[in-house]
């Protein structure tokens, strides 16, 4: 039997989570796998890079049509990777993290999951006290996590918390993918934290103009530039990742222990 991968991806908003995603996702459909891309931000932007475009959300084509097909609502984006985004609310109004939850279960009544995927990611906000954005954690979904975070002070905090929601929800952490901004001793400082929780660094995504480029013309850098150095590295990140056993319960810091370590690094 053939090892299907359940994959959540979660982060800081802005940290490079969709970004993350959709790279690894073009890696994996390279490899001949068969891949599902699951969008779980209210923002509906994972698969932009993936289709070309903005898709339909799951939560606006239920406003119109309350039967939807499974066509409705997947959509099949570069080299065969099927996407969908789950959705939100008008910013402002209503729980954000609801719109997975209904995604979630409608995916699942059509019969989604059963088809035989080798790897299925979830694009996940990070912040997971909200109900909503546990789901694909708390309802089983995912199997395993992977934070993204750089080494600046919000991302790590961001990072530390979400390690407080997967240690609630008794996830497996799989490791940080460091998704470098470029500060002083980013490296150093991200493999401490890493540490610190009990886990390691699984990758590092170097800062380049050459992704934000690619994002500019809605491709992923792996099919824009599929012979650059970033290609790669997101390469190598996707089939670390796939290749991954070494998984724990994180030990996240309290509040203050964060404060001193964060710290630590400044002169």
């Amino acid at each position: 039997m053939k090892r299907q991968k359940k994959i959540a991806i979660y982060g800081k908003g802005g940290i490079g989570k969709s970004t993350t995603v959709a790279n690894i996702a073009v890696a994996y459909s390279e490899d001949d796998k068969k891949v599902m891309v699951i969008g779980c931000d209210p923002k509906a932007d994972t698969t932009r890079t993936l289709c070309g475009k903005r898709i339909p959300t799951i939560v606006n084509t239920l406003k119109d049509n309350k039967k939807p097909e499974i066509s409705d609502l997947v959509f099949e984006g570069f080299n065969q990777i099927k996407c969908v985004e789950s959705g939100g609310p008008e910013p402002g109004v209503g729980c954000a993290g609801r719109g997975v939850i209904v995604a979630m279960k409608r995916l699942e009544n059509l019969n989604v999951f059963d088809e035989e995927f080798d790897v299925i990611l979830y694009d996940v906000l990070g912040d997971v006290v909200c109900g909503g954005f546990s789901v694909p954690l708390r309802e089983d979904y995912a199997d395993e996590v992977f934070i993204v975070s750089s080494g600046e002070y919000m991302s790590l905090y961001a990072a530390n918390n979400i390690s407080k929601g997967i240690k609630k929800l008794k996830g497996n952490l799989g490791g940080i993918i460091c998704n470098c901004k470029g500060i002083e001793n980013e490296e150093e400082i991200v493999n401490a934290f890493a540490e610190e929780i009990g886990t390691h660094v699984i990758g590092l995504i170097g800062r380049s103009n050459l992704i934000q480029r690619s994002e500019l013309d809605a491709k992923t850098v792996v099919e824009y530039a599929a012979d650059s150095k970033e290609a790669e590295d997101y390469r190598k990140l996707a089939s670390d990742i796939f290749t991954n056993d070494n998984y724990s319960t994180p030990e996240p810091m309290e509040d203050e222990a964060f404060e001193n370590f964060f710290k630590s690094f400044i002169d």
